[in-house]
């Protein structure tokens, strides 16, 4: 399983999506499940400066490989994960 590339969570952590929630999603990598612990990474980003792209919704925001996660939840961000890897596990 070393060899499978990993999954990156970046969790915005700019000033309108913490506010908006994004400090509830600090729990999202003890709340994975088995399939997905050793498939996923999660960081921190200062921002990934979609706030004003009207092609997105609301804060929080998360970006998962090269996917946006608006209204982000902790539920929401897994159910992502699920699909992607059910999908072939991609990062695109």
């Amino acid at each position: 399983m070393s060899d499978v590339k990993k999954i990156k969570v970046e969790i915005c952590l700019g000033t309108t999506c913490y506010v908006l929630g994004s400090f509830r999603l600090s729990s999202l990598e003890e709340q994975l499940p088995p399939n997905l612990k050793d498939r996923v990474e999660v960081v921190g980003c200062a921002c990934l400066e979609v706030c004003h792209d009207r092609n997105y919704g609301n804060a929080p925001f998360v970006r998962i490989g090269e996917r946006i996660v608006d209204n982000a939840t902790v539920e929401k961000v897994i159910e992502v994960l699920q699909e992607m890897v059910a999908a072939g596990g991609s990062n695109e």
